[in-house]
């Protein structure tokens, strides 16, 4: 009987392993409230299809989403890009019936809000706003719900290229591995920014030791990623057209590397934008817009130092966000000026990318999550 039972834990845990449905969450600049603002697809990871399965509307400009741990919920930049305007948003996604459900919004606290990211505890959202160089901090409740902000950090001073860092220019709003320090990549002062996050304060945020590292002057740092094994933390420049590689310990970043994203043949006219490591931690992946439009594929070295392995072409223009799935056999990218979405196969021996699946339009698609459940 005992054989029988086992026998019948194990083809249930088989049933539950196989049964687990992967789904890709889309942003977009839809610029009109009553279009579709949000898409959810649902991942083939067999063949690596998108099939949609459910969209959102009545908001505006989507232009990041996050979610929280638990991927009950969804969280966005709304209202970027929207003169005297800036919201996060907040929605509840049931897999069960794979609906989408506005809870609640509130004001980024700046305008042109780009990047919201999530405490692991689900009970913390911290919001970076471009245009105003500014960055909010607020309180979410069990059951999604974004509360007014409890903190407002605004930053002033700019760096060496008057066209683009006349001021401070938040770009991403990044947690450390142990969730304890968040740093800020700002591209208008050529600063990371960095912060002490106490979950239990009132008001979490206070100043780190030292409150920033220095980037090259003129790269403009944009977005932030920590290794797997937390040693190691790599920011990609999108002015510059580089991933600069830091030592990480205990809230302090120390530079060991810089290396370009661009081949040789591109001199100049850099768009960096996004960067992402591979669950296993062997190869960095790094987006370039402008006239490359392509992913930049390194290898990860035992010190944390990159090696350029290739470049794979999006298919595309303009891929502002990628995500890597939780297996790491998948690479979704999104090009925002041609409107669609692209699946990559990932070799996990070589870091390389292949095209499956069919293209995916969605107009000015802006930004891309991918859980498991």
């Amino acid at each position: 009987m005992k054989k029988i039972l086992s026998s019948v834990f194990i083809i249930l845990a088989f049933i539950k392993l196989y049964s687990q449905n992967t789904y890709v969450f889309f942003g977009s600049f839809n610029r009109d409230k009553t279009t579709e603002g949000i898409y959810v697809y649902e991942l083939d990871t067999i063949k690596g299809k998108l099939s949609k399965v459910t969209s959102v509307k009545g908001i505006l400009n989507p232009s990041f989403l996050t979610l929280s741990l638990n991927g009950k919920y969804v969280f966005a930049c709304t209202e970027s890009k929207t003169k005297n305007a800036g919201s996060v948003s907040s929605f509840a996604f049931n897999p069960t019936d794979k609906k989408l459900t506005f809870i609640n919004s509130q004001k980024s606290g700046g305008e042109n809000p780009v990047y919201v990211t999530a405490h692991q505890n689900g009970k913390w959202l911290i919001n970076g706003n471009y245009t105003e160089g500014s960055v909010s901090v607020y309180p979410v409740l069990e059951n999604g719900s974004i509360q007014p902000a409890v903190q407002n950090f605004q930053f002033l001073e700019g760096s060496i290229n008057p066209g683009r860092q006349e001021r401070s220019h938040i770009h991403s709003t990044i947690f450390s591995p142990n969730f304890d320090y968040i740093f800020l990549p700002d591209l208008g002062a050529d600063k990371i920014r960095s912060y002490h996050f106490e979950n239990e304060k009132h008001e979490p945020l206070s100043p780190a030791e030292p409150p920033f590292t220095q980037a090259v002057l003129g790269s403009g740092p944009r977005h932030l990623t920590f290794h797997p094994n937390g040693k190691y933390a790599y920011c990609i420049e999108e002015m510059g057209g580089a991933v600069s590689v830091y030592g990480y310990d205990k809230g302090k970043l120390t530079p060991i590397q810089r290396i370009d994203t661009h081949s040789e043949k591109f001199k100049e006219d850099f768009e960096s934008s996004d960067v992402h490591i591979s669950p296993d931690g062997l190869f960095l992946y790094a987006s370039n817009r402008g006239v490359e439009n392509n992913i930049a594929i390194f290898s990860i070295q035992n010190d944390g130092k990159l090696k350029t392995v290739g470049y794979q072409p999006t298919k595309g223009k303009h891929p502002r966000v990628f995500a890597i799935d939780e297996t790491g056999k998948f690479v979704i990218v999104t090009n925002a000026q041609s409107g669609d979405a692209f699946v990559f196969r990932r070799n996990a021996e070589t870091g390389l990318l292949k095209k499956v699946g069919k293209r995916v339009k969605i107009r000015a698609v802006s930004s891309v999550q991918i859980r498991r459940y």
